[in-house]
């Protein structure tokens, strides 16, 4: 399929932020993944101290966005000995903001999901004709839209400077950026939601979206990027800080352009992708869930893959030590880290054996 960037050369990303260096020479270590696991975890520490001096945002808020069902086969890869099929994820957005040496502010919006649209993602789509209306709703829960929470919060869509995904599985962004051309099912050209904002993404996963392999068509929509604006996307290729106590870092694995949001905040630092749903993931020997605890004891996994797709499992599980690695512990409970998972493991009676033993809910922070 020819997408809209393929016209154009996908735009490099603008004098924003510093190119992180530390993890420079991961892809050339030699001795296979074990030897990359151990470069990668002494990147991370070396990192960690460099990115501390680097200040903190001026706030990071947390908005709810949608609670919905995903197979406890491929939330806890392999470890969970739970009988229900289905666990809960909430995916929620962060609102992150900060001032520039200049003094310009900036809005980023992590994860801004158009839940509407996404529920035409193929692996959803399919779910949801299977799944009768009533348990639909039992299994669904609508907290807010991307529009309504910026509104609550006095963010207007003219002043978001940065949309940014860990990776683009499930997103529509149409109505978020706009398109060049008429699409029929959303009545006419789209007029971007966002005019002043720029998508950060990695360039290996635009590239790839044109010919995408199997194993990953059930969870992008590709089609609806055909008539996006190019000179919507800010390409990377790594990772960047992008303001005081915000970056990028390059997490390949669950896609080859998967990314992590960092954040130095009040209690320190944080990790956010979906490279895991569960705080305990990365900590699984504190984990009361049925069959976690174990599984990695048994495997000597010292984590627990999200893994509806891995396009390469040790890269996968070698980026979620780099997050495991970059992170403080948390302060409600020193077991567990400070990864705050994109989509996060919630609490429903429906799904027993799948209870999180903690969650995070919300990164709070305000300078």
């Amino acid at each position: 399929m020819k997408l809209a960037w393929q016209d154009a050369d996908v735009p490099d990303m603008p004098t924003l932020g510093t190119r992180i260096t530390t993890f420079d020479g991961l892809d050339e270590v030699a001795g296979g993944y074990g030897a990359k696991l151990a470069f990668a975890r002494t990147r991370a520490l070396a990192f960690r101290a460099e990115f501390a001096a680097t200040g903190t945002p001026d706030s990071v808020t947390t908005c709810d966005l949608v609670t919905l069902p995903y197979p406890t086969k491929f939330g806890l890869f392999r470890a969970s000995r739970a009988i229900a099929p289905f666990l809960s994820i909430t995916n929620r957005m962060l609102v992150i903001r900060w001032t520039e040496s200049d003094g310009r502010r900036r809005v980023l919006l992590f994860e801004p999901s158009d839940v509407a649209l996404g529920r035409n993602t193929p692996y959803f789509a399919t779910l949801i004709r299977r799944t009768p209306g009533p348990v639909r709703s039992l299994l669904t829960t609508e907290h807010g839209t991307v529009l309504g929470h910026l509104a609550r919060l006095g963010i207007e869509p003219e002043d978001v400077d940065y949309l940014m995904f860990d990776h683009l599985h499930t997103q529509d962004l149409r109505r978020w950026v706009g398109t060049t051309g008429p699409q029929p099912d959303l009545g006419g050209t789209v007029k971007p939601a966002f005019p002043n904002a720029k998508v950060i993404v990695q360039r290996h996963e635009l590239l790839a979206m044109s010919q995408l392999h199997p194993l990953q068509q059930p969870w992008y929509q590709p089609e609806t990027y055909r008539d996006v604006r190019p000179d919507a996307f800010l390409a990377l290729d790594g990772s960047l800080v992008l303001g005081p106590g915000v970056a990028v870092v390059d997490t390949p694995g669950h896609v080859l352009g998967n990314q992590t949001l960092v954040l130095n905040t009040s209690t320190g630092i944080w990790a956010s992708s979906e490279n895991a749903i569960a705080a305990e993931c990365l900590t699984p020997e504190h984990s009361r869930m049925p069959g976690i605890a174990r599984w990695a004891r048994a495997w000597q996994q010292e984590i627990v893959l999200n893994a509806n797709t891995i396009e390469t499992t040790a890269d996968q599980y070698n980026s979620l030590v780099i997050e495991k690695t970059l992170v403080d512990r948390s302060q409600n409970d020193p077991r567990f880290l400070q990864f705050f998972p994109s989509s996060e493991l919630t609490p429903s009676w429906v799904n027993p054996g799948t209870t999180p033993t903690f969650t995070h809910k919300a990164i709070h922070h305000t300078a």
